[in-house]
């Protein structure tokens, strides 16, 4: 082989050999950074497709109807706890729905209210007890009346209506 030839192929290898490596180690840092979204039904039975759960440590993010009469706060400082159950139509809440508990310290939105879908990113975790349960960094409300994220809304499926919320719940009554 010519010596002009096998430079070019050293360094045509060299260069396809440093973009493989670059691609691996951005694909294995964006895999540690990604934030899978579940229900609170994929959470205890794991996805329908593929059956996948997440793991205790998992950054999640999760989505559901916030369980009215389960927002509790504490007066001492800025911790509520709340429970999250899929969205499914019509709203009806009952006890035999899986429901997993959120447990955020900071100040939540303004629009936050109970039986109002919400998305919260945090990890998942096990209390001693064995209940599965978020800590979460960060909850997020609808903007407005017409919002929902689009896993909710795939979730509730075509039958999807707006919903109308009572004086107490539009005044913030907990």
């Amino acid at each position: 082989m010519n010596p002009r030839r096998k430079k070019r192929l050293t360094i045509v290898g060299s260069v396809l050999a440093g973009i493989a490596v670059v691609a691996g180690l951005v694909l294995y840092a964006l895999s540690q950074n990604i934030d899978l979204f579940y229900t609170p039904a994929e959470i205890t039975q794991g996805k329908k497709d593929s059956g996948l759960k997440p793991q205790i440590g998992q950054r999640i993010r999760i989505g559901g109807l916030v369980v009215p009469d389960t927002v509790k706060r504490d007066p001492d400082n800025l911790k509520v706890s709340f429970s999250l159950s899929d969205m499914k139509m019509p709203i009806v809440f009952d006890e035999s729905d899986l429901m997993v508990s959120v447990h955020y310290e900071g100040i939540l939105p303004d629009l936050f209210r109970e039986a109002q879908g919400i998305v919260a990113n945090g990890t998942l975790t096990r209390s001693p007890s064995g209940e599965l349960y978020v800590e979460a960094s960060e909850v997020l409300a609808k903007h407005d009346e017409n919002y929902m994220p689009a896993e909710l809304a795939e979730a509730a499926g075509k039958d999807y209506k707006k919903l109308d919320y009572s004086d107490k719940q539009l005044n913030n009554g907990y």
